[in-house]
């Protein structure tokens, strides 16, 4: 088992590891410490599908710039980091799980994070909203200038707050790497009851939990949801062999078959894209993704 991981838990629809200790730690190390044997990458994918998107639709609507990006299950806003930066999810690892080094205290990590990130922004970056149950993990996010604005809500539980409600008027497009299964409809629901007008939704969703409720209640607000068929995207290793069998058994009640997916002993995801009919008629989602 690895360090940082508990045994294998109902906590989503099947048996998947549980990493609750590492989501809502003072600083990232912990997370990625913890993530980096087991290989987590989706990150890595949403940084180049993310910008893709992003960046097609500040064409789009290039008279309201920057874009408005809001990420859900943001976490230390990796995604912000990724999307609006000079790195790599390489670069992070290497960021946050140095050994033989001094090990600063989260004070000092903060102050070298603050000048580590500005150094290398990007010259348009888009404006993100982290949204997140975990609040020490948000606020680091806010702390050292990745997220413009990070909310420490579970909106599973609860409704928006007020100032949350202000800030997701406008939004633009929203992202998701890991999400889906811990966050239902329910969530979108209520992120949607608050914009002016409907946004591009872009998701990673582990093939082992269906997307349907999501498209449909996406689809009631006017959007058409794209799956890309062409291929899937590894999220990270399988903790251990009753994950996997969980995984496995999961997905064969889904009628999916692992052969060239989980076989290779990772978690794989599906990308949806979500839009209204007319930008998916000008651009179907295997036009717009690089190759």
């Amino acid at each position: 088992m690895t360090a940082g991981v508990t045994n294998t838990t109902a906590a989503t629809d099947w048996g998947k590891a549980d990493f609750e200790a590492i989501y809502n730690c003072p600083d990232p190390r912990r997370y990625f410490t913890t993530l980096h044997p087991l290989d987590y990458q989706i990150p890595h994918h949403g940084q180049a599908v993310f910008r893709a998107v992003a960046e097609t639709l500040q064409r789009h609507r290039s008279d309201r710039p920057p874009l408005n990006v809001v990420d859900l299950c943001c976490s230390y806003g990796v995604n912000a980091a990724l999307l609006n930066h000079r790195l790599s999810l390489t670069d992070l690892y290497s960021r946050y799980t140095a050994n033989g080094q001094a090990m600063p205290s989260t004070g000092q990590l903060t102050e070298e994070d603050r000048t580590f990130f500005a150094t290398r922004r990007r010259a348009e970056p888009f404006r993100i909203t982290g949204i997140d149950a975990a609040d020490r993990a948000v606020g680091y996010a806010r702390s050292v200038g990745l997220l413009d604005h990070g909310f420490a809500e579970n909106l599973e539980l609860d409704e928006p707050s007020p100032e949350l409600r202000k800030v997701l008027a406008d939004t633009d497009l929203i992202t998701v790497t890991g999400g889906v299964g811990y966050i239902s409809a329910r969530t979108f629901g209520r992120l949607f009851d608050c914009v002016s007008s409907p946004p591009w939704v872009a998701a990673f969703v582990l093939r082992e939990v269906s997307y349907r409720p999501v498209s449909a209640l996406l689809a009631r607000a006017g959007l058409v949801t794209e799956k890309l068929t062409t291929r899937t995207f590894r999220q990270r290793k399988f903790a251990d062999g009753n994950e996997r069998q969980a995984a496995f058994e999961a997905l064969a009640a889904r009628g999916l078959p692992t052969a060239g997916k989980e076989s290779d002993g990772f978690y794989h995801a599906d990308l949806y894209l979500s839009r209204p009919a007319a930008d998916v008629a000008a651009l179907p989602l295997d036009e717009l993704l690089p190759g």
